[in-house]
């Protein structure tokens, strides 16, 4: 493509500066739960889990069965936004001197202060820790 010698229209994705919510073709085999983490590879939506290389998307807004469809038969929304999630445990528990920085996906609902030895993707940034444990992290694509 050259560059521009006259006006384009660029359309824009959504109302928001970034988009909160957006809908991915889905993994093959998978089963993504409502409230769930979802995490994009190879260009499709799948659950949160340990490894290196995913790309944290945000919260799965609707159970989405796809265990008996192929790659990208269906497709998912999920939500970008602030949202609260589990809290790992031992050295590896985020606390409240964590806020501001990056957390790790363990697995589909459940947060790691570290990567694991780089074992495992970015998940977002640390928003707040509730007493309790639990932990909100803001969480999408490019966040």
């Amino acid at each position: 493509m050259s560059s521009l010698t006259q006006e384009r229209n660029t359309p824009q994705y959504g109302v928001d500066v970034i988009p909160q919510l957006m809908n991915y073709p889905v993994a093959g085999g998978v089963i993504l739960y409502q409230g769930s983490i979802a995490v994009l590879t190879e260009g499709v939506a799948t659950k949160g889990q340990p490894g290196a290389g995913f790309i944290a998307l945000g919260r799965v807004e609707a159970t989405v069965d796809n265990t008996t469809g192929a790659k990208g038969a269906l497709r998912v929304p999920i939500r970008q936004g602030v949202f609260r999630w589990g809290n790992s445990t031992g050295a590896d528990a985020i606390s409240p001197n964590d806020v501001g920085s990056d957390c790790f996906i363990v697995d589909d609902q459940t947060l790691a202060k570290t990567n694991g030895g780089a074992a495992r993707s970015r998940a977002g940034k640390v928003v707040l820790v509730d007493p309790d444990g639990g932990v909100w992290v803001q969480i999408g694509i490019g966040l």
